[in-house]
């Protein structure tokens, strides 16, 4: 049997799904090693080993393919480990990072400092250059000044460098001038250019973007590279992918040189799960996609049967954070998962997170040292959790440890370690649900219109709480809800998006300058697609988009493009109206009489890698028998005797009503009282709740 491995490295957890050619899936877990990444990789792929009867080298001899997901790349950025990184721009404009779109969330707050620069203003360097908005050159470049500078540059110790030209994207001359020259001054140092990029319009944005991925380059290329040499002396011999924040995955060398992909690429990978599963068990086409993990919960949409996409991705608070402007999965995230803290703040509120235990030393149920609540041991507490069932019974949970932290933290709050669990669960609940709401009813989508997947390994815990409040009738909780990221990958194919910049207004539309820019990303498209194609890789789709506004609009909106390219009147026409229509599904408002200005231009080349399916059984309903009892807590004054079931021997079509708890070897689904569970004939749990 051939098989089909994703691997999704969390802040806690190690995720691996292995599929084979029928389409049925094994999920192994293990602790993320910081340290060493394979050893945590090499460990979850193990477990996955033993629950198909083969060691970890017959697994790896009958692999085909392996994608690889990580946190890596965004963990770098958050905690600042990146690489020394010069930043390069036209003399004149030393501050596009320091100011970076002049705004704060809190425009009123005058108590927050001023953000800090990605790449500290003493690290940016002006080159004496200078093109014009139509390409001309107004200032030649200074090749001598240039050289002296990044002589500097290699005296001082920098590792990376990243430049980004005014108007680079009219005339690339003297971005391309300077990458020749950093190669002949500083050999074998990685560099980014803007125009290649990510070639649009708005300087802070391609700005920010160049910096991040220069910056990333020695730390990615390195940890790719470990990876794969520790895969290939494992004994694996077959293709190597790596998962992008676009929803897709990429070959390691492609993901190397652009490793600004590789940021967010696991959370990107839960709505592309969510979308199959929707499908799955034909639930429509919208879906609110949680994926509660044991640092962070991650939320996204499927509308329109396809995940929702962004070009603001910010790392950090809206504006005062560092900005990513490529297109990609729109996935938030918060600091609220299984390992987040629970602490009590200066005016005595319970607070839970966003800092998490991560996976050494851990929260105080794995016994690891870690001495401070957490959300899992406030399940361990409620009794929602098996201590000696924990990832399949791989991890044995100290039940005595989980007691003592949140026995310590009531006492400060003069409540019981049960109330104080509960109260623990509460407020994740509302630190979710918030997340939640940010996403859909700040984007004019109402909750109530989507059903919830849910996946993580600490999702089952309170999803059901979570989709009472916000109105949902149908949760998903699927089989393999554990490594929802993982499980993604298993269904993602190889994206790559172009993008390309011209302006150009509905009232005199530049037909020949539009389609010369189609033209151009299709040019780019394709080599990368006959590259694939040596590969054997052929089935592919491209899509079209653009970025429009209403004239005199600061900000766009991402459009479906109606045509490949514009012929007459009637394609443009299609265009303004689709614009109308997402104008107005965002932001209730639609002004037919207002010019339509369209900036960017991008194609999206996606091509196709997905596995199948396993069949569906045939099912009856019928009530389930427990596997046994033990006491769990749902608020009130004590606790509830209540019915255990094993998720595996669970027939289709079993139902489950709660209160009771289902154990599958990697998650736990509590079912609260008043509510209900249903195995499907696809062996996942769907929940329908009453309005």
């Amino acid at each position: 049997m051939r098989y089909r491995v994703s691997i999704d490295t969390g802040g806690t957890f190690t995720d691996v799904v292995v599929a084979d050619r029928l389409g049925r899936h094994v999920v192994g877990k293990a602790l993320t090693t910081p340290a060493r990444t394979f050893d945590g990789i090499r460990a979850a792929m193990t477990a996955a080993g033993e629950e198909l009867g083969i060691s970890l080298a017959e697994l790896l001899a009958n692999t085909d393919v392996i994608i690889y997901g990580t946190t890596h790349a965004t963990n770098a950025i958050v905690t600042r480990k990146v690489a020394k990184t010069a930043f390069l721009t036209t003399e004149g404009f030393p501050d596009i990072l320091v100011l970076k779109e002049g705004g704060k969330f809190d425009p009123h707050d005058f108590s927050m400092p001023y953000p800090e620069p990605y790449i500290p203003r003493r690290h940016t360097f002006e080159i004496t250059e200078r093109i014009g908005s139509e390409g001309q050159i107004l200032v030649p470049l200074d090749r001598h000044q240039a050289r002296a500078v990044l002589s500097d540059v290699k005296a001082d110790g920098f590792e990376a460098v990243a430049v980004c030209f005014i108007w680079s994207i009219a005339n690339p001359v003297h971005e391309l001038a300077i990458g020749a020259l950093t190669e002949e001054v500083l050999p074998g140092v990685p560099y980014t250019l803007s125009h290649r990029l990510i070639p649009i319009a708005r300087e802070y944005r391609r700005a920010s973007t160049t910096a991040i991925d220069a910056s990333l380059k020695p730390l990615i290329q390195r940890h790719l590279r470990d990876m794969e040499h520790d895969l290939r002396d494992a004994g694996y011999r077959g293709e190597i992918l790596v998962s992008t924040s676009i929803g897709g995955c990429m070959h390691v060398d492609e993901l190397s040189e652009r490793p600004v992909h590789a940021v967010k690429s696991g959370p990107a990978m839960a709505p592309v799960a969510g979308k199959f599963y929707v499908e799955q068990e034909k639930l429509g086409r919208d879906a609110i996609v949680c994926d509660t993990g044991g640092t962070t919960f991650d939320v996204g949409l499927i509308r329109d049967g396809s995940p929702v996409y962004t070009r603001d991705s910010w790392l950090g608070r809206q504006w005062i954070g560092d900005l990513i402007s490529m297109s990609s999965v729109d996935v938030r995230s918060i600091g609220a998962g299984g390992g987040s803290i629970a602490w009590i703040d200066a005016g005595g509120l319970l607070q839970v997170g966003p800092e998490s235990a991560g996976s050494d030393p851990g929260p105080a149920c794995y016994g690891l040292g870690g001495d401070r609540p957490t959300v899992t041991d406030a399940a361990v507490v409620l009794g929602y959790l098996d201590p000696d069932f924990f990832v399949g019974g791989r991890m044995k949970l100290n039940v005595k440890a989980a007691h003592r932290v949140m026995t310590e933290l009531g006492h400060r709050l003069g409540r019981n370690a049960e109330e104080t669990a509960f109260a623990v669960l509460l407020l994740a609940n509302e630190l979710m649900i918030k997340a939640i709401r940010e996403i859909t009813v700040i984007e004019g989508i109402n909750p109530r219109d989507s059903v919830l997947v849910a996946g993580g390994g600490a999702a089952g815990l309170n999803i059901m709480p979570i989709a009472h409040e916000l109105g949902c009738s149908r949760i998903v909780l699927p089989k393999t809800a554990s490594a929802l990221s993982a499980c993604g990958m298993q269904f993602s194919d190889i994206v790559k998006d172009h993008s390309l910049s011209h302006f150009t207004r509905s009232g005199s539309f530049d037909y020949d300058g539009v389609n010369a820019a189609l033209q151009g990303i299709d040019a780019e498209l394709e080599r990368f697609l006959a590259g694939l194609a040596a590969r054997g890789m052929e089935s592919h789709r491209i899509e079209y988009f653009v970025e429009t506004r209403y004239l005199f609009q600061v900000w766009e909106l991402e459009v479906p493009l109606p045509c490949r390219r514009f012929q007459g009147r009637n394609d443009l026409d299609a265009l303004v109206e689709a614009f109308h229509q997402v104008h107005e599904r965002v932001f209730a408002v639609r002004d037919e009489l207002s010019e339509v200005e369209c900036l960017n231009w991008k194609g999206r080349l996606s091509v196709h890698l997905a596995g199948k399916w396993e069949e569906q059984a045939a099912h009856s309903a019928a009530a389930a028998a427990p596997h046994g009892r033990r006491p769990a807590y749902f608020g009130g004054d004590e606790m509830v005797t209540t019915p255990i079931f094993r998720g595996l021997n669970l027939p289709a079509g079993a139902i489950v009503a709660g209160p009771a708890i289902i154990e599958v070897p990697t998650t736990t689904l509590v079912v609260y009282p008043d509510m209900s569970v249903r195995v499907t004939g696809a062996g996942n749990f769907l929940i329908e709740l009453s309005s």
